[in-house]
């Protein structure tokens, strides 16, 4: 995939007043932090930044161009309106060519498990792992083919082919994907209802005749 591109103005000005201002004009204040800990101030158009960033991943290297200068760098954070979900700031982080870097790499897994199939459970508890190399070497993501995977089987970080030139820095013993058994509901048992208990010797019968009694002769 061609590097996604963003166009950007070098920000002379600073503040909120400043960044409400752009962002009035459907721009974006965003700073460039790079590795010596210099940031430059810049800001770029809203709606072609939320158009490139749907077809990127977090360990993906973007292009940001000002007026002067062109920087390779990753979309390291975006802070959003919690109302309406507007973008307000973006931190880009500043990647060197020949200089390594260390990145959190998605992890996509594909197809169905053999597993499933045969009525066990899928889970997957690890999402991305840490990866050392330099920037012509990062993995966008990394697709792992499960279809194999039988019950009672695991996949580990161990397990997962990286290119040469790629360094794993997560531990390799955590599990990416494991099938096993579900847990067999237990089965209700529906006991009847003990039968009623005999009446007490003399006692009056529960439901007896409400009979009004013989009136006393007269003498």
């Amino acid at each position: 995939m061609s590097k996604v591109v963003f166009k950007a103005k070098n920000r002379q000005k600073s503040g909120s007043a400043e960044s409400r201002r752009i962002r009035r004009g459907g721009r974006i204040p965003a700073v460039i932090y790079g590795r010596a800990g210099k940031a430059v101030s810049i800001d770029l158009d809203a709606s072609e930044f939320v158009k490139g960033t749907k077809i990127i991943s977090e360990s993906t290297i973007v292009k940001v161009e000002t007026e002067d200068k062109s920087y390779d760098a990753f979309v390291k954070d975006t802070q959003r309106n919690i109302i309406d979900g507007n973008i307000l700031h973006i931190d880009f982080y500043e990647v060197e060519s020949g200089v390594s870097l260390r990145a959190r790499v998605s992890i996509i897994l594909q197809g169905n498990p053999v597993g499933v199939r045969e009525g066990g459970m899928l889970e997957t508890p690890l999402h991305e792992i840490e990866v050392e190399c330099l920037p012509k070497d990062l993995p966008e993501r990394i697709n792992i083919d499960i279809s194999d995977l039988k019950v009672n089987n695991s996949i580990h970080v161990r397990d997962i082919p990286l290119a040469e030139g790629v360094k794993l820095l997560s531990n390799p013993d955590l599990v990416v994907a494991l099938v096993k058994f579900a847990k067999a509901e237990a089965a209700v048992v529906t006991e009847e209802a003990p039968a009623a208990a005999p009446a007490a010797a003399g006692a009056a019968p529960a439901a007896a005749d409400k009979k009004a009694a013989p009136a006393a002769d007269k003498k």
